[in-house]
């Protein structure tokens, strides 16, 4: 049975959740139970914080694991992305207190900066050749600033709302993150490569469909070559007669991007009645 790391709470933890279950992975049940298998494919989630998710497939603890890309980079642990999977996006970026005034970079030099990214900060910092004092913190970095312990913070930022609280303003960007899944070199039996070909397949088809739009009008056929040029479709849009002889039916898949720009365009040579629906998945 393939073993799944995940992270046991937390924004990571719901959205890994709703990935899983749009693939369709049923679990027996989810009690903060630290291993749960599912009841309808061959896995098992080990649930654990998502600082030791990365050691845990380095090791061997789990087969793959689902965690944020700091926590990879920043464990530096012997683990390969397999995916990136596009949900919990945030970013890891300076921070000074809101009254100072920035001018580059070169600010930080000389000064103490809290973070718990230790590593990530470390690098960056010598790639930019800025000499800071790193001073490591686990938790509630955002109050180091406040209550004297750094002149900056290093730190994740989702809305920037917990930076205003603490009267911070962001002024570097250093790394983008999102979850990611997570592998190792090691050689997995073939019924967990199996069980990681059907999942990676699956997830596949979930994160396509999250960016597609199924939609439907009806069109006089006399402007049916005017719409066909809008529509992209997988292969060609479908088009199917109905009961008026003048008039057919026509399905496609638009890129949810473009969604609104094609209804207008679609509108405008004598489309109607459009319908759009999500797409659950889409095995292309």
């Amino acid at each position: 049975m393939l073993r799944i790391a995940v992270q046991s709470k937390g924004r990571l933890y719901d959205e890994t959740m709703e990935l899983l279950k749009a693939a369709g992975i049923k679990l027996v049940a989810v009690k903060r139970t630290l291993l749960v298998p599912s009841r309808n494919f061959p896995v098992e989630l080990l649930f654990l914080r998502d600082d030791d998710i990365p050691d845990s497939v380095a090791t061997g603890t789990a087969d793959i694991g689902i965690v944020g890309l700091n926590e990879v980079l920043e464990k530096h642990q012997e683990v390969n992305v397999l995916r990136h999977l596009g949900f919990s996006k945030c970013r890891l970026s300076l921070a000074i207190p809101k009254e100072t005034s920035y001018t580059g970079l070169e600010w930080f030099n000389g000064k103490k900066i809290a973070t718990s990214y230790p590593k990530i900060l470390s690098d960056f910092l010598k790639e930019k050749h800025i000499d800071a004092d790193i001073h490591v913190i686990s938790g509630s970095v955002e109050i180091a600033p406040g209550i004297g312990l750094s002149d900056a913070i290093f730190d994740i930022v989702s809305s920037g709302g917990t930076l205003v609280s603490n009267n911070l303003k962001e002024v570097e960007v250093v790394l983008p993150s999102e979850a990611v899944l997570i592998g190792s070199d090691r050689e997995l039996d073939d019924d967990k490569r199996n069980a990681l070909n059907e999942l990676l397949f699956r997830i596949e088809a979930v994160k396509t469909a999250e960016t597609k739009k199924y939609v439907l009008m009806n069109v006089p056929k006399s402007k049916l070559q005017a719409v066909l040029a809008i529509l992209p479709g997988i292969k060609s849009p479908t088009v199917l007669p109905l009961a008026d002889d003048n008039w057919c039916s026509v399905h496609s898949v638009i890129d949810e991007k473009n969604l609104w720009t094609s209804i207008n365009a679609l509108k405008a040579v004598g489309a109607e009645g459009i319908l759009v629906l999500n797409i659950e998945e889409m095995v292309l």
